[in-house]
């Protein structure tokens, strides 16, 4: 039932590659066919509706097919990546998984029953209504990670437009809210999945060259990984049409530098969170840092220079932490914002903001400054407590060849 829609778009592009994964295409056909088979075996398996599905894996045929199978079984999906496995049982235990299915490498699935009473008010809520639902995880960088709860409908539902169909890298792993928005849209719009198994410049640009990928998902920082590799100059990537960066702020230097190397593509600055999904976004230019954001089932407000949004497709609140909502329903995002009209400068993080004698340092800012230096490879700026100022700015910089560029930082100051 909550799948129909996908379904009907996969009906109508059966010959179509759905999912490119280690070398070998998925059609639309086989995605079908592959879910209804899921379903199948979750009922074999006694994996009862609505309960709590955790999904250890990458993007691959297997687990994109079970995701869906799950959905449809109205159960509340915890997706879970190797890159969280330290994590792991801190995880399970806090959102309360009653099943574990691993995906392995080759694409096999393996089932545990886990002997968990569900008790929490959110699940319990999602349960009764007999709603699919998600729990994403925070990273956790500033104390333990907040497990966002999620009604599935609702994040689908901005999906039931159909807009372009192309083909799309998942750079972005299913257990970020990042991730989730890539796979739906592919696949609400009929395009191709190309999965990579290793998130290097090479490997990724490999990627886009040998299956044309026309949308590249990424992160500043991997971008400034493409700059620093010149992985750009040994692939033919006149197939990619778009690049989209998230997650983090994008230093000024870097995104100039992106725009000078991909002159052909447009860079869209994307914008979005756990807790709300992801906004429809427009960068006033590609080498602007300047974004309009919204969209269908969005609203923005700036209060005291933060960000807040009011979303349809807002999570049900976190299982693990106070409800970060306003009486009236708004998300306080954290981020401070500059507004020109319709657009926002998104300048950080206002925990990150760095107070120096009572004026406001933004790391990205920095962070661009000592970028666009000779020899510097990369920059990460953070604040230091100070008797006198109360924190002052610090730098710690990789260095290409540290003792020449000492001296040339050592002249120019």
């Amino acid at each position: 039932m909550h799948i129909d829609f996908l379904l009907s778009v996969f009906e109508d592009c059966k010959k179509d590659e759905a999912i490119v994964w280690r070398g070998g295409a998925y059609s639309y056909k086989w995605l079908i066919d592959s879910t209804k088979q899921w379903i199948e075996q979750l009922h074999e398996n006694k994996i009862k509706k609505g309960s709590i599905v955790a999904v250890h894996g990458d993007f691959s045929p297997n687990s994109i097919a079970l995701i869906l199978a799950l959905i449809h079984n109205n159960n509340i999906v915890v997706p879970l990546t190797q890159s969280v496995a330290a994590n792991k049982d801190r995880f399970l235990e806090i959102a309360e998984v009653q099943y574990s299915i691993s995906i392995d490498d080759y694409d096999n699935a393996s089932y545990e029953s886990i002997d968990k009473i569900v008790t929490k008010e959110l699940l319990i809520k999602l349960q009764h209504k007999k709603m699919p639902g998600l729990v994403l995880f925070s990273s956790g960088s500033t104390g333990e990670p907040k497990a966002a709860v999620h009604d599935f409908v609702a994040i689908l539902n901005k999906y039931k437009i159909r807009k372009q169909k192309k083909r799309m890298l998942t750079f972005l792993l299913f257990d970020h809210i990042g991730g989730v928005n890539t796979l739906f849209y592919i696949l609400s719009n009929g395009g191709s999945i190309v999965t990579v198994q290793d998130r290097s410049p090479d490997e990724v640009l490999g990627a886009v060259e040998k299956y044309k990928v026309q949308i590249l998902p990424t992160s500043p920082s991997f971008l400034n990984m493409i700059l620093l590799s010149e992985a750009y100059k040994r692939y033919d990537l006149s197939s990619l049409e778009r690049i989209t960066y998230g997650t983090e702020t994008m230093p000024e230097s870097t995104l100039r530098a992106i725009n000078r190397v991909f002159p052909q593509v447009m860079l869209q600055q994307t914008y979005g969170l756990s807790e709300v999904g992801i906004l429809s976004s427009q960068s006033k230019s590609s080498d602007s840092l300047w974004v309009k954001i919204g969209g269908e089932g969005f609203k923005t407000r700036v209060v005291d220079g933060m960000l807040q949004i009011k979303a349809e497709s807002a999570m049900l609140g976190y299982l693990n932490a106070p409800s970060p909502f306003t009486d009236d329903g708004w998300f306080i995002t954290g981020d401070e914002v500059e507004i020109d009209g319709d657009y926002y400068l998104i300048k950080g993080r206002r925990s990150e903001i760095i107070n120096v004698g009572g004026q406001k340092v933004y790391p990205a800012e920095v962070e661009s400054v000592i970028l666009q230096m000779d020899g510097v490879l990369d920059a990460v700026i953070t604040g230091e407590n100070n008797p006198i100022l109360g924190k002052i700015v610090t730098a710690r910089v990789h260095l290409a060849d540290e003792e020449e560029t000492v001296k040339d930082f050592t002249r120019r100051m």
